[in-house]
């Protein structure tokens, strides 16, 4: 059976473009659309879709509105658009925080340019939204300490598992993973080791699996930290500082020339590379994004930087994404002598990151979201 879709947004051109480009590929049907919030929750109710694309601007009621009420009503992944702006960041953050899976740029132009590209992407990434798991997220999450008034809501997850009317792994949807999920492996001893950098990478369902991660470490963790998130150029600098305020230790935006200290995360900006390096202190080096490479960032990139110049001294993390971006970058890591932990299986939005670091034999450890944070606070000594 095909993956049933409802497809929202108060422009009619829009729902038509996207009924069509979701509608030449089988493995989609689109069952109905919707101009508005309101439509959107009556037609969830009625109609009961595998996956919902949402705008997030409309009459009557808006998309962050829509979405929570559906979360609450009879829970669904979402696909968001959002704009490519700084305030279209910050909706696209309340949007995950109201539950939405993800999300992806809404660029009228693109519908003539690029034409392609961009329907390609646009399947792919609703693909994904519709096989991913939705995950009850607890304790750090859902309680965050903030150092300030807050400029995006915190992102938590309520959405509990409900059966969708179609069976998404049937003939025409291959299952995203095995079907005996890995187990996290029991962490009821943790050896702790001096590691100059903690290096995490992370694509689908990152964000939140990042705010879960970094609220639960103290204020002194004794290690530098970079974080490589797949996110648009717009989107890096708000969502690194809504993370500086619910974290205690600081999270910022990379900027080139910032340097690798204890207690800092560094965020790859969107759209360029961010690579390490180690001549006397630990640097980040920015550099533009290379139109050869399909993700800027890219976790390879920072991954195979840090080998070089960390070797044997970088614990690395490969969290919820689409894809295998971090594999290659992982195994350089790894025959330089660090360790690389990966998201296990049942805590993943979508499992495809970490089941490419286990399936290529290179995880140490595979272990729940919500022991990363803790286990990282052991594992890492001063």
């Amino acid at each position: 059976m095909p993956i049933t879709v409802l497809v929202v947004d108060d422009s009619a051109f829009f729902r038509r473009r996207l009924t069509e480009i979701l509608e030449a590929d089988p493995r989609f049907k689109v069952i109905g659309t919707a101009e508005n919030g309101r439509a959107a929750i009556d037609k969830t109710l009625e109609l009961r879709p595998d996956v919902i694309t949402m705008d997030y601007e409309m009459p009557t009621l808006d998309g962050i509105s829509a979405v929570n009420e559906i979360m609450r009503r009879r829970p669904t992944p979402v696909l968001m658009f959002s704009s490519m702006t700084y305030e279209g960041a910050r909706i696209t953050l309340q949007a995950l925080e109201a539950g939405a899976v993800d999300y992806m740029p809404k660029n009228f132009e693109d519908l003539s340019r690029n034409r392609q590209a961009m329907e390609s992407s646009l399947r792919d990434k609703l693909y994904a939204v519709a096989k991913s798991r939705r995950v009850t997220l607890k304790s750090a999450v859902t309680t965050p300490e903030l150092r300030t008034t807050p400029a995006v809501p915190s992102f938590r997850s309520t959405r509990t598992e409900e059966p969708s009317r179609s069976t998404l792994n049937s003939t025409n949807v291959a299952p995203s993973a095995p079907q005996q999920p890995i187990p996290a492996r029991p962490s009821a001893s943790v050896v702790a080791k001096r590691y100059q950098l903690v290096a995490i990478g992370t694509s689908t369902g990152g964000p939140v699996a990042l705010q879960e991660v970094l609220t639960r470490l103290p204020a002194d963790f004794p290690s530098p930290i970079v974080l490589i998130q797949h996110m648009p150029a717009a989107f890096t600098k708000a969502f690194a500082e809504r993370l500086n305020q619910l974290c205690k230790i600081q999270v910022k935006e990379a900027e080139d020339g910032d340097e690798l200290r204890p207690g800092l995360a560094l965020l790859a900006p969107g759209g360029k590379q961010m690579m390490v390096e180690h001549r006397g202190t630990g640097r980040v080096r920015i550099l533009p994004g290379d139109e050869r490479l399909n993700y800027k960032p890219c976790v390879d990139v920072t991954f195979g930087s840090a080998a070089k110049h960390y070797p044997g001294k970088v614990l690395a993390l490969v969290l919820t994404g689409m894809g295998a971006d971090g594999r290659e970058g992982a195994r350089m890591l790894k025959q330089s002598g660090s360790d690389i932990w990966a998201q296990s299986e049942q805590s993943c939005v979508i499992y495809g990151m970490p089941m490419a670091i286990v399936k290529a034999g290179l995880a140490d450890e595979i272990v729940d979201l919500d022991e990363i944070g803790v286990r990282l606070s052991k594992a890492v000594k001063g």
